[in-house]
C-alpha cells in the first residue's frame, strides 16, 4: 500500500514514520480534533458497488439526476495527490474499497490541506454524491471530510504485504486489512455456522448451553486443562466436550438437543489441532447411529450447497476435488485395514500379539499393555486415515476405544459407532448411545484403570452422570462434528491456523 506522495517503502525506517505519525496525532490534541465519534455511516461500499456498479444503467448523468448524499467512512489503503484534487481509496467495514474524489474547492476550508498531512491506514468520514470518472470508476465527489482515527503505524507495503505467517495470525488486524482473502475465509466461516444453526432448528432440534468449567472432565479421552476457582478453593477443569452434560438433559425430556461451543484438550498444536477448538455436538432420543449418517450426509450437501460457488456439492480442497453428493462410502475399520495391509486377513482382527507384530514391521510406536482394539486403531490411523480422500464412513469401532458407545448387537466387541473422514481426516464421529447404567459404570472403571496405569487421557469416573441414566435414559445416538475442520475443508484452508481469528501461539519475545 505505498503512498508516493510520502515515498514508503519497505526500508524505510518503520520507527522514524511512527515518530512523524506521533507528532501528527500530537497536533491533533492541541486542536481538539483526535478521535472524534460524531460522524454517523449511511451506506458501505460494497452495497454502492453492487446497486450503482453498472456503468451502462449508472452512467453520470443518471447519477447526477439521482442527486443523493452518502456518508462512508473507512481506512485510507491507497491515494493519488495533486495541486487541487486527490484520488483517494477507502476500505470500509464491507471489505470493499471505494474510489473518493476530493477537489479543494468543494470541501470545508482548510479541509483539503489538512488531508495532504494524513498518512495510509488512518480513517477517515466522507459525505458526497455519487459520481463516474473519465475511467469508468464509481467515486464519491467529497463534499465533506473529516479524519476520525489517526493511524500510528504504518501499514505493510502494498507489493510485500503482510507475507510471514505467524505475523499474519499474530497480528490478524493487519492480516484482515492487507490481504482480502481472509476476510471472505471467515465471512464464510460465518454463513457455514449460520446454516448449521438454520438446519438443526429446522429439524426441531433445541439449542442449548452447557458448562464450560466441570467438576470432573468427561466426554472425550483427552488430557484437559485444569484451572482454579478460588472462591471455593475447589479445582476445575475446561471441558473436553459437552456429552454427559447433553445427555443428563435427554435424560430429562429433552430428546432432541445441540449445542456449538468451544472445547478445550491440552494437546499438541499442529496443522489440525488447537488448544480450543469449536464443536457441534447434538444429541437425539429414539435414533440410532444410521440414522445420525443419514443426517449427516443431508446436512452437508445442504450446507455445501448453499455456499457461493459450490451450487453442485464438489468442493476443491487443496488441489483434490471433493465429492458431497450422493451416498458416501461405508467401510468398517476392521476391513479397512485387513485391505491395506497385505499380510493381515480376518482371523487377525481380534489377535493382539498379531497385529502388535504388524505394528511394529510398519514403524507404528505400541505399548505392550494394548489390547487388539486399540492396536487395530492405530493400524487404522497410521496406514489408512490419511489415504480416505472422499466422504467415506468408516463404521464398527472396537469397544476398547468407545467407552461411551453402544455395543453392537451381532458383535459386542465392536460399538455402533463411525467416524466421516473426508481428505484425509475426521471431521464427525457419532454414535448410537449406550444407556445401560450398568455398562456405563463398568467401562468407567476401566477407565479409571488405565488412568491409573499412566493414560493421561483416559476418562474419570463420572458418578453423577451414572446416577442420571439410572433414572433413564431413552435409546439415542448423538454426534459431533469439528466446525474448524469443516470450515477448513470449505474455505480451502491448509491449516487450522487459518479459520482462527486468533489461533493459538507462544506469546512474543519481551525482548
Amino acid at each position: 500500500m505505498t503512498d508516493k506522495e510520502h515515498g514508503v517503502t519497505p526500508e524505510v525506517d518503520e520507527n522514524r514514520l511512527i515518530v512523524e505519525r506521533r507528532e501528527k496525532l500530537r497536533a491533533l490534541r492541541e486542536q481538539g480534533e483526535a478521535f472524534p465519534n460524531h460522524f454517523r455511516v449511511t451506506a458501505d461500499a460494497a452495497s454502492l458497488l453492487e446497486r450503482f456498479g453498472d456503468a451502462d444503467e449508472w452512467d453520470q448523468s443518471a447519477l447526477e439526476e439521482r442527486d443523493e448524499e452518502y456518508n462512508l467512512a473507512g481506512r485510507i489503503v491507497s491515494r493519488r495527490v495533486m495541486g487541487k484534487a486527490s484520488f483517494v481509496h477507502i476500505q470500509d467495514g464491507s471489505g470493499a474499497r471505494f474510489q473518493l474524489y476530493l477537489r479543494r474547492d468543494d470541501l470545508p476550508e482548510g479541509v483539503y490541506k489538512a488531508f495532504k498531512q494524513w498518512d495510509i491506514g488512518d480513517i477517515v468520514g466522507v459525505t458526497g454524491k455519487l459520481m463516474r470518472t473519465r475511467t469508468g470508476e464509481l467515486s464519491l465527489h467529497a463534499s465533506g471530510l473529516e479524519l476520525l482515527t489517526k493511524s500510528l503505524r504504518p501499514l505493510p507495503e502494498k507489493w510485500h504485504g503482510l507475507t510471514d505467517q505467524e505475523t499474519r495470525y499474530r497480528q490478524r488486524y493487519v492480516d484482515l486489512i492487507v490481504n482480502p482473502e481472509v476476510r471472505e475465509t471467515f465471512v464464510r466461516r460465518s454463513l457455514i455456522i449460520r446454516g448449521i444453526r438454520h438446519y438443526f432448528d429446522a429439524q426441531g432440534f433445541l439449542e442449548v448451553e452447557t458448562p464450560m468449567m466441570h467438576h470432573i472432565p468427561g466426554g472425550a479421552t483427552a488430557r484437559p486443562f485444569v484451572t482454579h476457582h478460588n472462591a471455593l478453593d475447589l479445582d476445575l477443569y475446561l471441558r473436553v466436550a459437552p456429552e454427559l452434560h447433553l445427555k443428563r438433559l435427554l435424560v430429562g425430556g429433552l430428546e432432541k438437543v445441540y449445542e456449538i461451543n468451544r472445547n478445550f484438550r491440552n494437546e499438541g498444536v499442529s496443522t489440525r489441532h488447537n488448544p480450543e477448538f469449536t464443536m457441534l455436538e447434538f444429541y437425539w432420543a429414539h435414533a440410532d447411529y444410521n440414522d445420525l449418517i443419514r443426517l449427516t450426509q443431508d446436512l452437508l450437501h445442504r450446507l455445501v450447497t448453499q455456499l457461493p460457488g459450490m451450487a453442485d456439492g464438489r468442493v476443491d480442497y487443496q488441489g483434490e476435488r471433493i465429492d458431497f453428493t450422493g451416498d458416501y462410502e461405508r467401510v468398517t475399520v476392521a476391513d479397512a485395514v485387513v485391505a491395506h495391509y497385505d499380510e493381515l486377513s480376518v482371523d487377525d482382527v481380534k489377535n493382539a500379539d498379531r497385529l502388535r507384530e504388524v505394528c511394529r514391521a510398519h514403524d507404528i510406536t505400541v505399548d505392550d499393555s494394548w489390547e487388539w482394539g486399540r492396536l487395530l486403531m492405530e493400524l487404522f490411523e497410521e496406514g489408512v486415515e490419511h489415504r480416505l480422500l472422499q466422504p467415506t464412513f468408516v463404521t464398527q469401532y472396537p469397544i476398547e476405544v468407545s467407552p461411551l458407545s453402544r455395543r453392537n448387537e451381532d458383535d459386542p466387541d465392536f460399538a455402533d459407532r463411525f467416524e466421516l473422514i473426508v481428505a484425509g481426516r475426521e471431521i464427525a464421529n457419532g454414535f448410537s448411545e449406550l444407556n445401560d447404567p450398568e455398562d456405563q459404570a463398568e467401562r468407567f472403571r476401566a477407565q479409571v484403570e488405565a488412568r491409573d496405569a499412566g493414560d493421561a487421557e483416559a476418562m474419570h469416573f463420572d458418578q453423577d452422570y451414572i446416577r442420571a441414566l439410572e433414572y433413564g435414559m431413552p435409546p439415542a445416538a448423538g454426534e459431533g462434528i469439528g466446525i474448524d475442520r469443516l470450515v477448513m475443508l470449505l474455505t480451502d484452508s491448509a491449516s487450522i491456523r487459518d479459520v482462527l481469528l486468533f489461533p493459538y501461539l507462544r506469546p512474543e519475545s519481551s525482548e
